[in-house]
């Protein structure tokens, strides 16, 4: 029986990650900081670990999960959020003494968690990207920006390696603008000045690279909603087709040389109508179950890529499938978004599937809530939660 860790069960991708692979017999462990976790409660996750913090203590985090593969004898392990991703693959030698890691080497990986060298490398094979100022640090910034005196309001900031649309602000002028960078610049280290796409259709695809670069399964997702409303995760999507952003999404990771699973996302610019890149996500996405649920199964595709050696290539998947984040995401989304009245008729539409609820697997939504109920006073995970800048 194949016998796997998945970390971050907290998380609605490692939740999809355990009922996928539970369904198919492997014995599936789970991992997360607190016992209140939502994947530890559902009937595919066989045991768990609770570890440090990745976050507050990174070393010692990844020397409790190296103890930890080291005496179960893992097939794969799983990391699935930036902050159990960075400390194993920059560890990836000694972890890989004693179990598979299902990613690339950290120079890899780094290219799509640097926003900078992402646009870099998407400028250098001709992708569309928003125009962006490259400004270094905050000492640059002034003189960075100076030299173009046609630049046109409002711009976006963004630090170079957060994500979730954490540390993201929109400004509408230069003393907003410097206001802005200065905190970002502060609280998140070096940072992006770009020029703002207006809101367009938003589209990922999804894919999976085997170890020639070569795609060999991917599926194509358009956001419905979001939280934030201004740009963030996708609270409900849909599946659909667009071989342009697909042919772009190739392009960018075969020039990165990737292999494993990625997200590359466009904005559509109404403008021109051209797909403009927006970031890369080198890892699990946050929508995974619409992924498996339109047929592509990528956790199990991984597994298979990285224990045999090789996966055949099928690009097929379902279109017009839809889930829904529901908790919390769209619910912030309804209680945010303007327009409460037309935006509750399309709320209390249930008839769709979930990222969470489950009528196979209902206990997650049970440890959901009680992981809730455990952060309900503790500031700093809120505000994780409604993505205010930390």
């Amino acid at each position: 029986m194949p016998k796997v860790l998945v970390l971050d069960a907290q998380m609605r991708n490692s939740l999809a990650i355990i009922r996928s692979l539970g369904k198919r017999g492997f014995k599936v462990d789970a991992g997360e900081e607190t016992r209140f976790a939502t994947g530890f409660f559902s009937r595919y996750c066989a045991g768990h670990i609770v570890y440090p913090s990745p976050t507050k203590h990174p070393d010692e985090f990844t020397a409790y999960v190296l103890d930890v593969v080291k005496c179960r004898d893992y097939d794969v392990i799983f990391p699935v959020t930036d902050a159990t991703v960075i400390p194993i693959i920059k560890q990836k030698d000694e972890f890989s003494e004693h179990t598979i890691v299902p990613f690339a080497d950290y120079q890899t990986v780094i290219k799509a968690i640097d926003k900078s060298q992402t646009l870099k490398i998407a400028m250098e094979n001709n992708i569309p990207c928003p125009k962006t100022y490259f400004t270094g640090c905050y000492d640059d910034l002034e003189e960075t920006l100076g030299v173009d005196v046609d630049m046109t309001y409002p711009v976006v900031v963004k630090p170079e390696t957060a994500f979730g649309a954490r540390g993201v602000f929109l400004c509408s002028s230069m003393d907003d603008l410097l206001e802005r960078c200065e905190y970002v610049h502060d609280r998140y280290g070096p940072f992006l000045v770009q020029e703002y796409i207006p809101k367009g259709d938003e589209i990922g695809v999804y894919a999976l690279f085997d170890f020639d670069s070569r795609c060999c399964a991917l599926s194509v997702q358009r956001r419905i909603r979001s939280y934030p409303v201004s740009g963030g995760p996708s609270t409900l999507r849909e599946t659909v087709r667009d071989d342009r952003a697909v042919k772009l999404a190739d392009r960018l990771l075969t020039a990165m040389g990737w292999s494993g699973v990625a997200m590359v996302e466009f904005r559509v610019d109404p403008r021109d109508g051209i797909p403009k890149l927006m970031e890369v996500n080198p890892r699990f996405w946050g929508s995974l179950q619409l992924s498996i649920l339109s047929g592509v199964d990528f956790p199990y595709l991984l597994y298979k890529l990285v224990t045999d050696g090789h996966l055949g290539s099928d690009l097929n998947y379902d279109v017009g499938v839809r889930c829904r984040w529901l908790l919390p995401g769209d619910i912030l989304w309804f209680l945010s978004a303007p327009d409460k009245l037309r935006n509750l008729l399309e709320f209390v539409k249930f008839n769709t599937n979930y990222d969470i609820l489950s009528r196979d697997d209902p206990a997650p939504t049970l440890g959901f809530t009680m992981a809730v109920a455990r952060y309900i006073f503790d500031r700093e995970m809120w505000d994780f939660i409604l993505r205010k800048p930390i």
